[in-house]
């Protein structure tokens, strides 16, 4: 709708403008005439004096159009350019709330996404096999586990690895030892997952991370969820360890800004992200700037809105969070650059 009246305004104010030129050209004419018409009246003396006087009201009538087509090129343009100005204003509105719209649904996808991670792992941390790993230590138990591990892999594709480390931070048995070999054995007791999985007070909490490379995953960008392995897998049970779960996310992530339902020739002129709780890019629909570009987005402490600069409409979204997992303060974030005559 605001797309038509813009088109309206620019073609009414185009046709204005040509039939204003074209009384313009006729009054010049007839001025020329007039001011002939007066010259010649003149050359007949006193025969051409009633001449004179038709002559010099033509002159007049020629200048009083003329002021007349003055006055309403100026008034039509004044009007258009107010029609053009709300049309404008209407247009970004419905534009900057539909893209907010759509940007608040790409952080909600992504949230429901890694809301169930979170099941995943607080599911995954009461397996037998898994518990048992750390209770008894003995080769057996850790390469059941890690059969049991793999099986869980082979059906949840979105995983790289699982990991299950004993309460001092060595990792016991993971799903990969063949991809990933360099994991079992090594010392993460100073990572945040870890830290955070073993202080999670209950078998109902678990920890999450902001997304990070993992160099023992081959430097891919994971979203690490854990929470504490307890005895017996029981929710209060004595912490025995912890299992971490790292989410492939660049693929992922990938899917849901590339799939945000913007119209062929939006796209072409957007990009849609997601952003970290300190405007880092997290995903782009273009594929740059992912964990190295810090976008400068003015949300004002608002949860949601849009923003025009000179050139572009930003509009954004924080993440509302789903079900039990409240979010770490994510945004969904569209910026689209503007034609010159939006």
């Amino acid at each position: 709708m605001a797309d038509a009246v813009l088109k309206l305004a620019y073609e009414v104010s185009r046709v204005t403008e040509e039939k204003v030129a074209l009384i313009d050209d006729v009054m010049r004419r007839t001025g020329v005439l007039a001011l002939n018409a007066r010259l010649e009246a003149a050359r007949a003396g006193t025969a051409g004096a009633a001449f004179a006087v038709v002559a010099q009201e033509m002159g007049s009538l020629a200048g009083d159009i003329r002021a007349i087509s003055g006055d309403l090129r100026e008034a039509v343009a004044n009007n258009i350019e107010k029609l053009q100005s709300a049309g404008s204003q209407i247009q970004f509105e419905l534009r900057g709330e539909r893209f907010a719209d759509l940007a608040r649904s790409a952080v909600e996808i992504i949230d429901r996404n890694l809301y169930e991670r979170s099941c995943d792992v607080r599911w995954w941390a009461t397996d037998s096999a898994v518990v048992d790993a750390l209770a008894n230590g003995d080769g057996r138990s850790l390469r059941f586990a890690s059969e049991r591990l793999a099986t869980i892999l082979r059906s949840y594709t979105v995983y790289l690895d699982l990991w299950v480390a004993d309460r001092k931070g060595r990792i016991v048995t993971t799903g990969r030892p063949d991809i990933y070999s360099s994991a079992v054995g090594a010392d993460v007791s100073g990572t945040e997952w870890f830290q955070k999985g073993m202080a999670t007070t209950s078998g109902d909490d678990f920890a999450v991370c902001d997304i990070q490379r993992s160099p023992m995953l081959g430097s891919a960008a994971v979203a690490s969820y854990s929470t504490a392995i307890r005895a017996g897998g029981a929710r209060d049970g004595e912490r025995l360890g912890a299992l971490g779960i790292f989410f492939d996310w660049a693929p992922q992530a990938q899917a849901i800004v590339e799939g945000i339902g913007l119209t062929g020739e939006e796209r072409e002129s957007s990009r849609v992200m997601l952003l970290s709780s300190k405007n880092l890019v997290l995903a782009s629909s273009d594929s740059n700037g992912m964990l190295t570009e810090t976008y400068g987005l003015r949300h004002e402490e608002r949860g949601r809105g849009y923003y025009r600069t000179a050139d572009r409409i930003v509009a954004f979204a924080r993440t509302p969070g789903y079900e039990t997992y409240r979010g770490l303060g994510w945004w969904g974030c569209i910026e689209q650059v503007q034609r010159l005559d939006e």
